[in-house]
């Protein structure tokens, strides 16, 4: 499976403007095309920066795709106010407890690695770290995206609300800190954001 995401650096004053667009005209648009399996939101309130991920079945799929997304990618920069960036990626984890209601909040992690340690970084995430977030009050559902190109990864863990994710911290950030420790990665950035929009089909990986 893979996945696209647009990093928009927008306005806050034109967030929910930029929210309703890809709610009412992208989201409409990608579900019907084919290899479409989900797309998802995520919102910093304060700093006005977006994250837009749509995931797709296979790489053919993510391809197919590409010329209509660009048109509304732009646009949605255009509204958000701000510049785009976009990454490819493979989703080599997914797993949920549970679905995410209103009030979902998310802690994005993205780290770098040796690509040829991916594999056993993927596969010592799923079997290690996954278990403990499930131990966490309030813990939804976690993904891991990989560049096998060039090392990076990012992973999405998704609490119930901004108080539950506020009262993982300490011991995510020990997760977080001791993986990277045990993977010999290099942490890169950790952000938190709104999670505005989830409508994903994607299978479970765990």
């Amino acid at each position: 499976m893979r996945a696209r995401s647009t990093t928009v650096q927008g306005n806050p004053q034109n967030l929910d403007k930029g929210i309703h667009y890809v709610s009412d005209r992208v989201l409409p648009a990608v579900m019907g095309m084919d290899g479409f399996i989900g797309l998802s939101m995520l919102a910093d309130r304060q700093s006005g920066r977006c994250i837009i991920t749509s995931a797709w079945e296979d790489t053919a799929a993510l391809q197919r795709s590409a010329a209509e997304v660009k048109a509304m990618r732009a646009r949605a920069a255009d509204i958000l106010g701000g510049p785009a960036t976009v990454d490819a990626w493979t989703i080599d984890v997914l797993h949920r407890l549970h679905p995410t209601h209103p009030g979902a909040c998310t802690r994005v992690t993205w780290m770098r690695n040796r690509p040829q340690h991916l594999d056993g970084m993927i596969d010592a995430f799923g079997m290690s770290i996954v278990p403990r977030l499930e131990d966490l009050p309030g813990f939804c559902s976690v993904s891991m995206l990989t560049n096998h190109d060039d090392g990076r990864s990012t992973t999405a863990a998704t609490y119930d609300s901004r108080d539950a994710m506020q009262a993982s911290l300490e011991r995510a950030t020990e997760l977080r800190r001791d993986f990277a420790r045990a993977m010999g990665a290099e942490l890169l950035e950790v952000a938190t954001f709104d999670l505005v929009l989830a409508q994903l089909r994607v299978p479970e990986t765990v």
